[in-house]
């Protein structure tokens, strides 16, 4: 990325551009709330939040904040690997007649910087009906693939749309 195209954050505000790398888990006592299929599956003020370079966050929930045995379905394979945090595995969401595919991850054994993640569920917000930091209803972060929230308070360019492949 060309560091022109960099937003500057106003007051209040946070730049991707400012995040680390590697990046960086942190708590966050924001009120999230994930909700499918008009059914709140995931409500919680003790997320963890990871931040890196060019991403908006990935908030990660603690699974006794999430409706984890209602709605949450193992996938059998499709595991991904993160250099950061390890291997990840999936969930599918089910809630009534409604299926999110892979909408869901954790990692159950991550590395050892990021071990305060063990079995916490994130959620790809573009697969699900709403995603909720304090009240605001988040964006996806472009291209569904690195599954960040974006808020007013976030400021980009954002990885993860076209053309970003080599940021």
């Amino acid at each position: 990325m060309d560091r022109r195209q960099r937003v500057e954050p106003s007051p209040g505000q946070e730049s991707v551009w400012d995040y680390p790398r590697p990046p960086r888990l942190e708590d966050s006592s924001r009120h999230i709330q994930v909700i499918f299929n008009g059914v709140v599956i995931a409500d919680s003020r003790r997320a963890k939040r990871v931040l890196e370079t060019s991403h908006p966050p990935v908030y990660y929930l603690p699974p006794e904040d999430v409706k984890l045995a209602e709605h949450f379905v193992p996938r059998a394979g499709g595991a991904t690997f993160c250099e950061w945090k390890g291997s990840a595995s999936y969930y599918d969401i089910q809630v009534g007649d409604r299926a999110a595919e892979a909408a869901a991850w954790t990692y159950h054994q991550p590395t050892a910087p990021f071990a305060a993640l063990r079995d916490y569920i994130a959620v790809y917000p573009g697969r699900m009906d709403a995603c909720l930091v304090d009240g605001e209803r988040v964006q996806a972060q472009p291209g569904d693939f690195y599954g960040g929230w974006i808020t007013a308070d976030i400021v980009g360019p954002f990885k993860g749309g076209a053309g970003t492949r080599g940021w």
